[in-house]
């Protein structure tokens, strides 16, 4: 792949081998990052899938404990009548089941994150061929199934986010803009590998084959992951 003049320059004398510690790493990401806009510090981890599990089964939702920027997350309620005036009043974008799968349904998606409650799950189950290849599909697994639908908005529009493991068995997460302060940066990302041992139930050194931290533009690093 030809890489752009930007690109060239800031990798000048990088060595691709050399591994990083978390705090080295986001320095160095910083110094990486060419974009004209505030980048995204992002953390990309290689980790040992199970045999019995399938990659994209491996998910989960994270508050980061230093805000990530101002990014306006747009969130749909699918719920019964009775609990679309307490979500709009936390914050949802989108209430009405009904409506908004029939938007869904005309090709219509105008949400980031869909909360729903367990009773109304079935219904939505016409809805995976949509939902499901963009991960919206509400999971018990990320927060995004309760009958609390408040408090789970809530908790998204204050900047709550989901991810998950594609086919080849990387987590993909943001962690922070990059003008942050590095310790701030650090912290998140700290805080990111702690998601991904809850959703694996196995502390990171059973399950890390490769970290990298990235900018939204720029080189990757390689980090020797410790969390000293």
């Amino acid at each position: 792949m030809k890489r752009g003049k930007k690109y060239i320059k800031t990798t000048k004398g990088l060595d691709r081998e050399l591994t990083y510690s978390v705090a080295e790493g986001v320095k160095k990401v910083k110094s990486l990052s060419y974009s004209s806009f505030t980048g995204t510090l992002e953390l990309h981890v290689d980790v040992k899938v199970p045999k019995d599990r399938d990659p994209k089964s491996i998910k989960g939702a994270i508050s980061l404990p230093n805000a990530s920027g101002n990014k306006v997350v747009r969130v749909a309620v699918f719920a019964t009548p009775d609990k679309d005036e307490a979500a709009k009043a936390a914050g949802a974008d989108l209430v009405g089941m009904e409506q908004i799968m029939k938007d869904i349904k005309s090709g219509k998606i105008e949400f980031d994150v869909a909360i729903a409650t367990p009773a109304v799950m079935p219904k939505l189950a016409v809805l995976g061929k949509e939902l499901g290849p963009k991960g919206l599909m509400p999971s018990p697994k990320n927060g995004t199934v309760t009958d609390d639908v408040a408090k789970a908005v809530a908790e998204y529009k204050k900047g709550k986010q989901t991810f998950a493991c594609d086919d080849s068995g990387v987590i993909h997460m943001n962690v922070g803009k990059l003008d942050m302060d590095d310790a701030k940066l650090v912290e998140n990302v700290h805080a990111g590998v702690s998601a991904i041992e809850e959703v694996l139930s196995k502390p990171v050194d059973q399950i890390l084959q490769k970290m990298h931290l990235a900018p939204t533009m720029g080189a990757s690093v390689k980090i020797a992951y410790s969390k000293a």
